[in-house]
């Protein structure tokens, strides 16, 4: 695992990054810049809910490496991805039956943050997440994550159904979150196990839910009907502590 902030300078440096789609954290703007190329860097932020600070030229040039900034720098982050197989391996490492967060298409980079801390907090060996329509590790999530993302494994993957399938044959068994499903309770949460949880508006996706050996119902008191996606991943993870601990 790794983290570092790196900087892109220049006006097509900076377009080209989002089109790669580079997680970008924050830029700085030349105040009072407002050609085409800056429009269109501040559409691309607005969209990607990346945060924009507006700088005298002379804070600029102070911040360029190149001296070649054009009126713009972008702070992006940069991450190692681990492997599915090192997740795995993270658990035979430690003796212990493998306890998997797969994350269904969460894209609040708060709300992924918070997952990954819960996860290491609650001793899982790993997170994964699938490569679209999802939130990637930004430096956001880093912050949010209170430093777990430094020891907790994130893997990406093209197809979370397939990587359940394959997972499976490793002898994990798999429970997803979701509101028609059986009390958590009354369900059997231990030994080699994928906790799912689902997107914060629409919850697990039924291709993915269809995967999963159980589905497990928070139960709920009050006169709303959904938890956020990260407080559901804290209860659930940790009635499967507790069983673990039984």
């Amino acid at each position: 695992m790794g983290y570092q902030e790196f900087t892109i300078e220049g006006r097509n440096a900076v377009i080209e990054a989002y089109r790669a789609g580079k997680p970008i954290d924050k830029i700085f703007i030349l105040d009072g810049c407002q050609d085409g190329p800056i429009m269109t860097i501040k559409r691309e932020a607005k969209k990607h809910d990346t945060l924009v600070k507006f700088v005298t030229k002379e804070r600029l040039d102070q911040m360029s490496e190149t001296g070649k900034h054009q009126g713009v720098i972008a702070y992006a982050a940069a991450y190692e991805y681990a492997e599915v197989e090192d997740i795995l391996q993270a658990a035979r490492d430690k003796g212990e039956p493998p306890f998997i967060f797969l994350l269904d298409n969460i894209e609040d980079p708060h709300n992924l943050g918070a997952i990954i801390r819960t996860a290491n907090l609650a001793g899982a060996h790993g997170v994964i997440i699938p490569k679209n329509r999802a939130a990637g590790l930004t430096a956001t999530v880093a912050r949010t994550s209170a430093g777990a993302l430094n020891y907790t494994p994130v893997a990406k993957v093209t197809n979370l159904s397939q990587t359940i399938e394959s997972l499976k044959k490793e002898g994990l068994w798999f429970v997803c979150a979701d509101m028609g499903g059986t009390t958590m309770y009354k369900l059997d949460l231990k030994g080699p196990i994928g906790l799912v949880i689902g997107n914060e508006g629409e919850g697990v996706g039924r291709l993915v839910k269809e995967k999963c050996d159980m589905i497990a119902a928070i139960p709920m008191k009050g006169d709303i009907d959904s938890l956020n996606a990260s407080v559901a991943a804290g209860v659930l993870a940790y009635e499967i502590v507790r069983q673990r601990q039984l």
